[in-house]
């Protein structure tokens, strides 16, 4: 069920999957929306409910005026006192896994374990994948085949517009939220207390073995690694492993 609140004058949009079983906050990356994550929302029922964020510029939320790291936090903090929930496991995946593990940083209270997906704790983001997105086509056939081998994790994004088909977010506003997520934030990543499950995919351009070995060596008992076959959308590429690993990490005892 898609629900909105307000963050300022700002509307934010999310998705509710719904359903009795423990509340799980589920945080996409860029170029993607919630509606991502409904395969790993049908996966994990009736266990846990996964609720999902449009964030800031994509999906059905609106678009802001900027796009820096404390603001994805502050609108985090927003939908969890929105949802009047205690503390609840967060998953991230990209640009979602750094406002993910810093939330988890500055509102430890409110995350109880912390699941990133595919994203280190220091962040280059490639800008010419944004660059090289068409910007419309005439159909979403089109679109798909304009997109190539990219065009299946894109397409829960796509929309139709007045122009054609295009997406759920700007492309220039994304080049703008890439360059605000690039840096160093060991800072954050060291500071989160609650158990972390860290995924990469071992075909992944964003997070590579050598240092996602050293985001878990730096973290001690608290976290740990899981790799397998898959690029840098691991839920996409291996929806099955992905979605049982979850479960698995969400029902091990404290």
């Amino acid at each position: 069920m898609r629900e909105y609140f307000t963050v300022g004058e700002r509307k934010m949009s999310y998705l509710d999957f719904g359903g009795e079983g423990e509340p799980l906050l589920a945080l996409h990356g860029h170029f993607n929306e919630a509606s991502a994550f409904a395969p790993l929302a049908a996966a994990l029922a009736p266990r846990w409910r996964v609720i999902a964020l449009d964030q800031r510029g994509h999906g059905e939320s609106d678009r802001p005026t900027g796009y820096a790291r404390d603001d994805y936090v502050a609108d985090l903090l927003a939908f969890h006192r929105h949802l009047g929930l205690g503390a609840v496991p967060v998953l991230g995946h990209s640009l979602g896994g750094v406002n993910a593990y810093q939330f988890a940083a500055r509102h430890p209270e409110r995350v109880s374990r912390l699941i990133v997906e595919d994203i280190g704790a220091v962040v280059d983001c490639d800008l010419g994948f944004a660059r090289g997105l068409p910007p419309t086509a005439p159909s979403r056939e089109a679109l798909v085949a304009a997109l190539g081998g990219v065009g299946p994790y894109l397409e829960c994004s796509f929309r139709r517009t007045d122009l054609g088909w295009a997406y759920s977010f700007d492309i220039d506003d994304a080049m703008t939220s890439e360059k605000a997520l690039a840096g160093d934030h060991w800072a954050d990543w060291l500071a989160v207390t609650c158990r972390t499950l860290l995924f990469r995919g071992v075909r992944s351009d964003m997070l590579d073995a050598g240092h996602a070995r050293e985001m878990i060596a730096r973290r001690g008992s608290s976290a740990r690694l899981v790799e397998f076959e898959a690029g840098h959308v691991v839920h996409h590429d291996a929806p099955e492993r992905f979605a049982a690993e979850v479960g698995a990490f969400l029902s091990e005892p404290s």
